[in-house]
Protein backbone atom coordinates (compact mmCIF):
# COMPACT_ATOMS: atom_id res chain seq x y z
CA UNK A 1 0.00 0.00 0.00
CA UNK A 2 0.97 3.56 -0.67
CA UNK A 3 1.71 5.93 2.44
CA UNK A 4 -1.25 7.88 2.87
CA UNK A 5 0.81 11.05 3.06
CA UNK A 6 2.25 10.26 0.02
CA UNK A 7 -1.03 10.20 -1.43
CA UNK A 8 -2.24 13.37 -0.03
CA UNK A 9 1.53 15.21 -1.13
CA UNK A 10 0.82 13.57 -4.52
CA UNK A 11 -2.82 15.35 -4.71
CA UNK A 12 -1.94 18.75 -3.49
CA UNK A 13 1.97 18.79 -5.57
CA UNK A 14 3.88 18.66 -2.17
CA UNK A 15 5.36 15.60 -3.71
CA UNK A 16 6.13 16.39 -7.07
CA UNK A 17 2.48 15.55 -8.34
CA UNK A 18 0.17 17.59 -10.62
CA UNK A 19 -2.09 19.35 -7.58
CA UNK A 20 -5.03 20.82 -8.13
CA UNK A 21 -4.43 24.73 -8.69
CA UNK A 22 -6.74 27.44 -9.81
CA UNK A 23 -5.53 26.71 -13.70
CA UNK A 24 -7.86 24.63 -15.86
CA UNK A 25 -4.86 22.53 -16.66
CA UNK A 26 -4.16 21.27 -13.17
CA UNK A 27 -7.94 21.12 -12.05
CA UNK A 28 -8.78 17.73 -10.51
CA UNK A 29 -10.46 16.02 -13.99
CA UNK A 30 -12.70 14.09 -11.70
CA UNK A 31 -14.73 17.24 -11.22
CA UNK A 32 -16.60 17.15 -14.25
CA UNK A 33 -17.57 13.10 -14.19
CA UNK A 34 -20.44 13.20 -12.09
CA UNK A 35 -22.50 15.97 -10.02
CA UNK A 36 -23.14 15.96 -6.70
CA UNK A 37 -26.85 13.61 -7.14
CA UNK A 38 -24.64 11.62 -9.43
CA UNK A 39 -23.20 9.25 -6.63
CA UNK A 40 -22.33 6.34 -8.76
CA UNK A 41 -22.90 2.19 -8.07
CA UNK A 42 -21.25 0.77 -5.32
CA UNK A 43 -19.75 -1.74 -7.36
CA UNK A 44 -17.44 0.90 -9.07
CA UNK A 45 -16.90 3.77 -6.08
CA UNK A 46 -16.74 4.23 -2.15
CA UNK A 47 -19.64 6.76 -1.29
CA UNK A 48 -18.63 9.16 1.64
CA UNK A 49 -21.55 10.07 3.37
CA UNK A 50 -23.02 12.82 5.47
CA UNK A 51 -25.34 11.10 8.46
CA UNK A 52 -26.63 14.65 9.33
CA UNK A 53 -26.79 15.65 12.73
CA UNK A 54 -28.45 12.75 14.82
CA UNK A 55 -32.01 12.03 13.74
CA UNK A 56 -32.20 9.18 11.68
CA UNK A 57 -34.75 11.05 9.39
CA UNK A 58 -32.45 13.86 8.72
CA UNK A 59 -29.88 11.59 6.37
CA UNK A 60 -30.31 11.90 2.54
CA UNK A 61 -32.94 9.70 0.93
CA UNK A 62 -29.32 9.26 -1.38
CA UNK A 63 -27.78 8.34 1.83
CA UNK A 64 -29.97 5.98 3.24
CA UNK A 65 -30.29 4.12 -0.47
CA UNK A 66 -26.28 3.60 0.04
CA UNK A 67 -26.26 2.19 3.09
CA UNK A 68 -29.51 -0.39 2.83
CA UNK A 69 -27.38 -1.96 -0.35
CA UNK A 70 -23.83 -1.72 1.84
CA UNK A 71 -21.88 -4.79 2.53
CA UNK A 72 -19.75 -2.85 4.69
CA UNK A 73 -19.98 0.31 6.34
CA UNK A 74 -17.57 2.05 8.75
CA UNK A 75 -18.78 4.82 10.59
CA UNK A 76 -17.68 7.07 12.88
CA UNK A 77 -18.26 5.71 16.18
CA UNK A 78 -20.67 7.36 18.66
CA UNK A 79 -20.72 10.74 16.27
CA UNK A 80 -23.77 8.67 14.37
CA UNK A 81 -26.75 8.18 15.78
CA UNK A 82 -26.87 4.09 17.01
CA UNK A 83 -30.62 4.70 16.17
CA UNK A 84 -29.92 5.52 12.20
CA UNK A 85 -27.16 1.98 12.03
CA UNK A 86 -30.12 0.17 13.75
CA UNK A 87 -32.62 1.52 10.70
CA UNK A 88 -29.99 1.96 7.87
CA UNK A 89 -27.52 -0.80 8.40
CA UNK A 90 -29.16 -4.25 9.57
CA UNK A 91 -27.38 -6.28 6.93
CA UNK A 92 -23.72 -4.79 6.64
CA UNK A 93 -20.85 -5.20 8.92
CA UNK A 94 -20.21 -2.50 11.10
CA UNK A 95 -17.15 -0.75 11.84
CA UNK A 96 -16.46 2.62 13.99
CA UNK A 97 -13.65 4.56 12.94
CA UNK A 98 -12.70 5.50 15.75
CA UNK A 99 -9.03 4.64 17.21
CA UNK A 100 -8.11 3.76 13.63
CA UNK A 101 -5.37 5.70 11.64
CA UNK A 102 -5.08 5.85 7.69
CA UNK A 103 -2.91 2.97 7.58
CA UNK A 104 -5.44 0.57 8.80
CA UNK A 105 -8.74 2.72 7.59
CA UNK A 106 -7.97 3.02 3.81
CA UNK A 107 -6.53 -1.00 3.30
CA UNK A 108 -9.63 -1.94 5.42
CA UNK A 109 -12.17 -0.04 2.82
CA UNK A 110 -9.94 -0.90 -0.33
CA UNK A 111 -9.66 -4.94 0.41
CA UNK A 112 -13.15 -5.17 1.10
CA UNK A 113 -14.06 -3.10 -2.24
CA UNK A 114 -11.99 -4.90 -4.42
CA UNK A 115 -13.13 -7.85 -3.15
CA UNK A 116 -16.46 -7.32 -4.34
CA UNK A 117 -18.54 -5.78 -1.23
CA UNK A 118 -20.23 -2.88 -1.17
CA UNK A 119 -18.04 -0.27 1.04
CA UNK A 120 -19.72 2.80 2.35
CA UNK A 121 -18.00 5.12 4.72
CA UNK A 122 -20.56 7.30 7.11
CA UNK A 123 -19.40 10.66 8.12
CA UNK A 124 -21.32 12.73 10.73
CA UNK A 125 -22.80 15.86 10.07
CA UNK A 126 -21.41 16.72 6.55
CA UNK A 127 -18.03 15.83 5.12
CA UNK A 128 -17.35 19.55 4.22
CA UNK A 129 -17.51 20.93 7.54
CA UNK A 130 -14.85 19.90 9.50
CA UNK A 131 -14.37 16.43 8.46
CA UNK A 132 -11.36 14.63 7.74
CA UNK A 133 -12.72 12.77 4.58
CA UNK A 134 -10.63 14.49 1.88
CA UNK A 135 -7.36 12.75 2.62
CA UNK A 136 -9.07 8.92 3.41
CA UNK A 137 -10.78 9.81 -0.45
CA UNK A 138 -7.34 10.68 -2.20
CA UNK A 139 -5.84 8.22 -0.47
CA UNK A 140 -8.11 5.50 -1.57
CA UNK A 141 -7.64 7.29 -5.44
CA UNK A 142 -4.34 6.96 -5.00
CA UNK A 143 -5.07 2.88 -4.48
CA UNK A 144 -7.04 3.60 -7.37
CA UNK A 145 -10.29 3.00 -5.83
CA UNK A 146 -13.02 5.66 -6.95
CA UNK A 147 -14.75 7.76 -4.44
CA UNK A 148 -17.45 10.27 -4.20
CA UNK A 149 -19.46 12.54 -1.46
CA UNK A 150 -23.08 12.31 -0.49
CA UNK A 151 -23.80 15.31 1.37
CA UNK A 152 -25.27 15.71 4.94
CA UNK A 153 -27.38 18.00 7.20
CA UNK A 154 -24.46 19.61 9.27
CA UNK A 155 -25.80 20.63 12.73
CA UNK A 156 -25.73 24.05 12.48
CA UNK A 157 -28.69 23.60 10.22
CA UNK A 158 -29.97 21.44 12.72
CA UNK A 159 -29.26 24.36 15.80
CA UNK A 160 -30.77 26.48 13.61
CA UNK A 161 -34.01 24.42 13.14
CA UNK A 162 -34.23 24.04 17.15
CA UNK A 163 -33.83 27.89 17.66
CA UNK A 164 -36.81 28.48 14.83
CA UNK A 165 -35.02 31.18 12.86
CA UNK A 166 -32.34 31.57 10.15
CA UNK A 167 -28.97 32.19 10.39
CA UNK A 168 -29.36 34.60 7.92
CA UNK A 169 -31.93 37.33 8.56
CA UNK A 170 -32.66 40.79 7.25
CA UNK A 171 -31.17 43.93 8.87
CA UNK A 172 -29.89 41.18 11.12
CA UNK A 173 -27.21 38.60 9.61
CA UNK A 174 -26.22 39.02 6.31
CA UNK A 175 -23.18 36.39 6.57
CA UNK A 176 -22.88 32.96 8.40
CA UNK A 177 -19.22 31.90 9.74
CA UNK A 178 -18.57 28.15 10.27
CA UNK A 179 -15.41 28.55 13.01
CA UNK A 180 -13.76 26.98 15.75
CA UNK A 181 -12.24 28.20 19.13
CA UNK A 182 -7.83 27.91 19.22
CA UNK A 183 -6.37 24.86 20.84
CA UNK A 184 -4.24 21.91 20.15
CA UNK A 185 -5.38 22.00 16.56
CA UNK A 186 -5.83 25.22 15.93
CA UNK A 187 -2.85 27.89 16.72
CA UNK A 188 -4.12 31.63 18.90
CA UNK A 189 -3.55 33.81 15.94
CA UNK A 190 -5.24 31.51 13.55
CA UNK A 191 -8.55 31.85 15.99
CA UNK A 192 -10.94 34.30 13.95
CA UNK A 193 -14.33 34.31 16.66
CA UNK A 194 -13.53 37.87 17.92
CA UNK A 195 -13.02 39.11 14.16
CA UNK A 196 -16.96 37.34 13.12
CA UNK A 197 -18.55 38.56 16.25
CA UNK A 198 -17.31 41.98 15.85
CA UNK A 199 -18.13 42.46 12.57
CA UNK A 200 -21.65 42.60 13.63
CA UNK A 201 -24.12 41.36 10.94
CA UNK A 202 -22.34 37.79 11.11
CA UNK A 203 -24.21 34.89 12.86
CA UNK A 204 -21.09 32.81 14.54
CA UNK A 205 -21.28 29.11 14.53
CA UNK A 206 -18.78 27.39 16.54
CA UNK A 207 -17.89 23.72 15.95
CA UNK A 208 -15.61 21.56 18.29
CA UNK A 209 -15.71 23.66 20.80
CA UNK A 210 -18.37 23.15 23.80
CA UNK A 211 -15.20 22.38 26.27
CA UNK A 212 -13.95 25.92 25.28
CA UNK A 213 -17.01 28.07 25.77
CA UNK A 214 -16.07 30.26 28.69
CA UNK A 215 -12.63 30.74 27.66
CA UNK A 216 -13.78 31.54 24.59
CA UNK A 217 -16.53 34.25 26.05
CA UNK A 218 -14.16 35.73 28.01
CA UNK A 219 -11.55 36.31 25.47
CA UNK A 220 -14.57 38.11 23.68
CA UNK A 221 -15.01 40.24 26.79
CA UNK A 222 -11.50 41.09 27.10
CA UNK A 223 -11.95 42.10 23.43
CA UNK A 224 -14.34 44.71 24.26
CA UNK A 225 -17.72 42.82 22.83
CA UNK A 226 -21.06 43.94 24.30
CA UNK A 227 -21.41 41.13 26.78
CA UNK A 228 -25.42 41.40 25.87
CA UNK A 229 -24.66 39.82 23.01
CA UNK A 230 -27.17 36.55 22.28
CA UNK A 231 -25.61 32.93 22.37
CA UNK A 232 -27.39 30.21 21.90
CA UNK A 233 -25.90 26.75 22.76
CA UNK A 234 -27.58 23.63 21.33
CA UNK A 235 -26.21 20.14 22.55
CA UNK A 236 -26.84 17.47 20.39
CA UNK A 237 -28.85 18.99 17.60
CA UNK A 238 -31.82 16.66 16.60
CA UNK A 239 -30.71 14.13 18.99
CA UNK A 240 -33.46 12.69 21.54
CA UNK A 241 -31.40 14.41 24.16
CA UNK A 242 -30.88 17.53 22.45
CA UNK A 243 -31.18 20.60 24.91
CA UNK A 244 -31.06 24.34 24.60
CA UNK A 245 -29.37 26.84 26.43
CA UNK A 246 -29.58 30.32 26.36
CA UNK A 247 -27.87 33.25 27.07
CA UNK A 248 -25.45 36.15 26.49
CA UNK A 249 -21.44 36.69 25.51
CA UNK A 250 -21.75 37.66 29.84
CA UNK A 251 -23.68 34.27 30.89
CA UNK A 252 -23.30 31.42 28.77
CA UNK A 253 -20.04 30.02 30.15
CA UNK A 254 -20.98 29.62 32.97
CA UNK A 255 -24.37 28.43 32.29
CA UNK A 256 -22.73 25.44 30.17
CA UNK A 257 -20.52 24.57 32.69
CA UNK A 258 -23.95 24.14 35.11
CA UNK A 259 -25.25 21.97 32.41
CA UNK A 260 -22.30 19.64 32.73
CA UNK A 261 -21.74 19.26 28.76
CA UNK A 262 -18.24 18.98 27.39
CA UNK A 263 -18.35 18.21 23.43
CA UNK A 264 -21.26 17.82 20.99
CA UNK A 265 -22.68 21.79 21.16
CA UNK A 266 -22.81 23.67 18.30
CA UNK A 267 -22.75 27.71 19.87
CA UNK A 268 -24.31 30.23 18.16
CA UNK A 269 -23.26 33.70 18.35
CA UNK A 270 -25.21 37.09 17.05
CA UNK A 271 -28.28 38.41 17.09
CA UNK A 272 -29.87 36.51 14.51
CA UNK A 273 -29.89 33.39 17.64
CA UNK A 274 -32.53 35.12 19.18
CA UNK A 275 -33.98 36.57 16.25
CA UNK A 276 -34.90 39.97 17.16
CA UNK A 277 -34.70 43.06 15.09
CA UNK A 278 -35.18 41.54 11.90
CA UNK A 279 -36.51 43.56 8.97
CA UNK A 280 -39.37 42.27 6.39
CA UNK A 281 -37.58 40.92 3.82
CA UNK A 282 -37.90 42.45 0.04
CA UNK A 283 -38.86 39.05 -1.55
CA UNK A 284 -42.52 39.03 -0.13
CA UNK A 285 -43.09 42.99 -0.04
CA UNK A 286 -41.92 45.24 -2.94
CA UNK A 287 -40.78 43.24 -5.44
CA UNK A 288 -44.08 40.91 -5.20
CA UNK A 289 -46.11 43.75 -5.34
CA UNK A 290 -44.23 45.14 -8.35
CA UNK A 291 -45.43 41.90 -10.00
CA UNK A 292 -48.95 41.78 -8.63
CA UNK A 293 -49.41 45.50 -9.88
CA UNK A 294 -47.79 44.47 -13.31
CA UNK A 295 -45.37 47.30 -13.02
CA UNK A 296 -41.74 45.88 -14.81
CA UNK A 297 -39.42 43.66 -12.67
CA UNK A 298 -35.65 44.05 -13.36
CA UNK A 299 -33.57 40.45 -14.22
CA UNK A 300 -31.64 41.68 -11.63
CA UNK A 301 -34.63 41.98 -9.02
CA UNK A 302 -35.97 38.51 -9.95
CA UNK A 303 -33.10 36.96 -10.00
CA UNK A 304 -31.88 38.31 -6.16
CA UNK A 305 -35.45 37.33 -5.56
CA UNK A 306 -35.43 34.01 -6.78
CA UNK A 307 -32.29 33.23 -4.91
CA UNK A 308 -33.81 34.64 -1.54
CA UNK A 309 -36.41 31.99 -1.80
CA UNK A 310 -34.07 29.21 -1.42
CA UNK A 311 -30.29 27.87 -2.28
CA UNK A 312 -31.56 26.03 -5.18
CA UNK A 313 -29.05 25.77 -8.55
CA UNK A 314 -31.35 27.03 -11.10
CA UNK A 315 -31.68 24.45 -14.23
CA UNK A 316 -30.10 25.04 -17.64
CA UNK A 317 -32.19 25.93 -19.99
CA UNK A 318 -33.20 22.94 -22.41
CA UNK A 319 -31.79 25.02 -25.71
CA UNK A 320 -27.92 25.68 -23.64
CA UNK A 321 -25.83 23.27 -24.63
CA UNK A 322 -24.39 20.61 -22.45
CA UNK A 323 -21.60 22.28 -20.20
CA UNK A 324 -22.94 25.58 -20.53
CA UNK A 325 -22.03 28.08 -16.96
CA UNK A 326 -25.31 29.06 -16.03
CA UNK A 327 -24.72 29.93 -12.92
CA UNK A 328 -26.46 29.85 -9.86
CA UNK A 329 -27.49 30.68 -6.07
CA UNK A 330 -25.30 28.98 -3.75
CA UNK A 331 -25.70 29.33 -0.04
Amino acid sequence: MTDPQAAIDAQTGDAGGSGTGPDAESRDPRIHERTAGEVGDLDEVIPFIGAGPGDPGLLTVTGRELLEAADLVVHAGSLVNSELLEAYCADAELVSSVGKDLEELIPLMRDAHEGGRNVVRLHSGDPAIYGAALEQMDALEHEGVSTSIVPGVTSAFAASATLRTQLTLNGVANHVAFTRPQGKTLDPADDHIGEFVGMGDVTTCIYLGTHAIAETMDRLLAEGHDPDTPVAVVYHASWPDEDVIEGTIATIGETVADAGYRASALVVIGDAARKTGYERSYLYGDWANRGADGDEVSESDASEASEADGDATPQADASEAPGTDVGGADD
